[in-house]
């Protein structure tokens, strides 16, 4: 009888639910012995989004909190660390807060989310409220942080009031966790409340993180290192490990070693190839780390579909809205030919600032090349010169990011170029190859185009069959489709005039060694011996013209097969 496998934790960020319900768990716990070894007051760690940081933040809690259940722990790596357990296992009490829900669309909403958010952390302590320890003045405080309309001056204080009102109850120090702090800010900038939020954090923090006598230590996790005179001035005792560091580098997303154990262990490692090609490639301090997200949808869908093609569940998860304003401004001179040379799987050296404001990130293209790198979108490609980051496109997932951008950017570009658009398609109608040609070159030259050398060439074809649906959905009375099941396989693209007048097959081609003219032969051969016409025929359409397309880098030829 086979064994039943452990479930995968999809979207579990409690590390107690997660051991409690028996799911995988990569072991990440030495995080605690390496943050306990540091004897930092506050750490700051900042990873990019869906790389575990809340799962990290609350192994912390069920490590450290009193009344802890230690055989949450029994088989992981911090169990062999006996006298770190013996000396910090469920002693401290601890206030663990995240403000990934801060999300309003202005400033009095988010003061109230803020508010509500303190609220729930104050709730989950109201047993102090029999303690012995507390006066009636302290169970005043508490009882004021339970509603989330609480006095400017209640919030300011509220991280540090908790702390002492449960080192008093206990008799020691509190650690005091925040996960996902800048948030609150990432949404603040976006809708136009960022400097009233600013200075509502910085109070906050100031009082929890500086003038807190209660506080044993803090931990702070967030995509982005918010520059420290923004929100951390005068706080000497914060210690910051972004992806540039090595140390705690092992502890967030998968190592390689990591990802084989699991591939392994669900029966698939036969798909290692893959999931390095599309999820691998970040580099944190001195570790090669995969996306975790990925890796676990990715082997969740491969469960229920054996041969499912890999999906951008990272890309999914966001916006991108970086990577949006970043390619709208490479639009000239050197600033393109860098984001070519970047979508090309090259590397551009660039000066990273790792302190910014969310204002200053999109002042300038340089602080947007700051973002991308701290945000995920781009990785170190080896080891960081003096003053200069060799930077590129980590893997294959995040180059689909910047290329849907990119193709994004260009179908609004050309879809204002109506006179372009129209001989293009005026050339296709009446079977002027020579005209395509130059219309669809012109196109080609304008383009960021994708040469990346480690590409497979149907990814390279696509691209280039990408740039012509977008092109000829100019046509308002034509019926583009892609890939459409026509004869003995599945046509390129696929042309029909509404009223049934015309059909015309395309079959696109890259020419991996150049040789233009050999591969548009072989698209046309391909047309006629899988017989690409025949949904035409079956419609009755008698005017069908055929086009082989052959690209390399800018350029093209087109040829017109026999009717």
């Amino acid at each position: 009888m086979l064994q039943e496998k452990m479930p995968l934790p999809i979207g579990t960020e409690f590390f107690d639910k997660l051991r409690k319900n028996g799911c995988y768990y990569v072991d990440k716990t030495q995080l605690i012995a390496e943050l306990l070894n540091s004897h930092a007051d506050v750490t700051l760690i900042t990873r990019p989004r869906r790389f575990g940081k809340t799962l990290a933040m609350t192994t912390l809690k069920c490590f450290f909190e009193i009344g802890t259940d230690p055989s949450l722990f029994e088989g992981l790596a911090i169990s062999r660390e006996n006298v770190l357990c013996e000396q910090h296992m469920g002693k401290y009490p601890v206030v663990f807060v995240s403000l990934k829900s801060v999300d309003a669309a202005n400033f009095t909403r988010a003061r109230e989310q803020m508010g509500s958010v303190v609220a729930e952390v104050a709730g989950r302590l109201d047993f102090l409220m029999q303690s012995e320890r507390l006066n009636d003045e302290d169970k005043d405080s508490l009882r004021m942080l339970r509603h989330y309309s609480m006095s400017e001056q209640a919030m300011t204080d509220s991280f540090r009031t908790l702390c002492r009102l449960l080192e008093k109850h206990y008799g020691r120090k509190t650690i005091l966790l925040i996960d996902e702090y800048d948030v609150p800010l990432q949404k603040a900038f976006y809708a136009g409340y960022y400097d009233e939020m600013v200075g509502l954090i910085r109070n906050m923090f100031a009082q929890a993180l500086k003038t807190n006598d209660s506080l044993e230590r803090a931990v702070l996790t967030g995509c982005l290192r918010i520059s420290r005179e923004s929100i951390f001035t005068g706080m000497n005792n914060l210690r910051v490990l972004t992806i540039a560091d090595p140390r705690f580098s092992r502890h967030f997303g998968f190592t390689d070693f990591e990802v084989r154990q699991l591939l392994e262990y669900y029966g698939l490692a036969d798909t290692w190839d893959v999931v390095h090609e599309w999820y691998d490639g970040y580099r944190f301090g001195d570790q090669d780390i995969y996306c975790p997200w990925d890796v676990i949808n990715y082997i969740d869908l491969l469960q229920t579909d054996r041969l499912a093609p890999p999906q951008n569940f990272w890309a999914n998860s966001s916006s991108n809205d970086a990577v949006r304003e970043f390619v709208r401004r490479m639009d000239a001179g050197s600033a393109r030919r860098e984001l070519q040379v970047l979508v090309d799987g090259k590397t551009v050296k660039k000066r990273i600032h790792q302190e910014l404001t969310y204002q200053e990130m999109y002042a300038t293209v340089e602080n947007l090349w700051s973002l991308l790198y701290m945000a995920g979108y781009l990785t170190s490609a080896g080891e960081p010169g003096e003053d200069e980051v060799p930077l590129t496109i980590p893997n294959r997932e995040i180059r689909t990011i910047f290329t849907d951008q990119i193709m994004e950017l260009f179908r609004e570009e050309t879809q204002n170029d109506g006179e372009s658009l129209k001989r293009l398609c005026n050339a296709f109608a009446i079977g002027d190859a020579a005209g395509v040609e130059k219309a669809f070159g012109a196109y080609l030259r304008r383009a960021i185009s994708i040469r990346d050398a480690s590409a497979q060439k149907t990814r390279k074809e696509n691209f280039y069959h990408g740039i012509l649906m977008g092109l000829l959905a100019y046509k308002a009375d034509w019926i583009v489709t892609s890939n459409r099941e026509t004869g003995d396989g599945y046509g390129d693209i696929l042309v029909e005039a509404e009223d049934g007048s015309l059909g015309i097959v395309i079959e696109v081609k890259y020419a991996e060694d150049g040789n233009l003219e050999s591969e548009v032969r072989e698209a046309l051969a391909q047309i006629e011996t899988r017989r690409y016409d025949e949904a035409f025929l079956d419609d009755g359409i008698e005017n069908i013209l055929k086009y082989g397309i052959a690209c390399y880098k800018k350029r093209c030829q087109v040829a017109l097969g026999d009717e």
